[in-house]
């Protein structure tokens, strides 16, 4: 027999890969629309919250070979999503950094939707809740 917890774990749990194969499967169709690889758009993401990486960082944080990272930054190269320059203090390494306008002008406009629908969601919630919410979600981001 379940307790109330256990109830609520679980149903967490569910909406939690309910909600992941729902972003995987919407980022897969705003990728095609884009003509981009599935995983690319991924990749901006890791850029807007690491900042400018360098090949081998991008293919330490998506497990990716290094091989396979230089087909997507190819890709996103060309579509004009991320540029690539020396590092002024290492002329032999590549930072990838992206092209914030151009992302702003043909990626973000697909997200909007969902970006709205956040901050509907999110705003059933007072300061405190928001806290909890916020340290379950760095929690279960968490890669250590």
């Amino acid at each position: 027999m379940s307790t109330p917890r256990s109830a609520a774990e679980q149903a967490i749990v569910e909406s939690t890969r309910r909600v992941i194969a729902s972003a995987v499967l919407f980022s897969h169709q705003v990728a095609e629309h884009l003509k981009l690889g599935p995983s690319d758009a991924q990749f901006m993401t890791l850029l807007d919250i690491h900042g400018p990486l360098t090949p081998g960082r991008l293919a330490e944080l998506t497990g990716l070979k290094t091989g396979t990272v230089t087909g997507v930054l190819d890709r996103l190269e060309r579509a004009g999503f991320v540029r690539r320059d020396r590092d002024p203090h290492d002329r032999r390494k590549v930072i990838v950094s992206p092209e914030v306008a151009q992302i702003a002008k043909l990626m973000a406009p697909h997200y909007q939707g969902q970006a709205d629908r956040m901050r509907t969601v999110l705003g059933r919630y007072d300061d405190d809740q928001l806290a909890v919410i916020a340290d379950f979600m760095a929690a279960v981001a968490a890669q250590d």
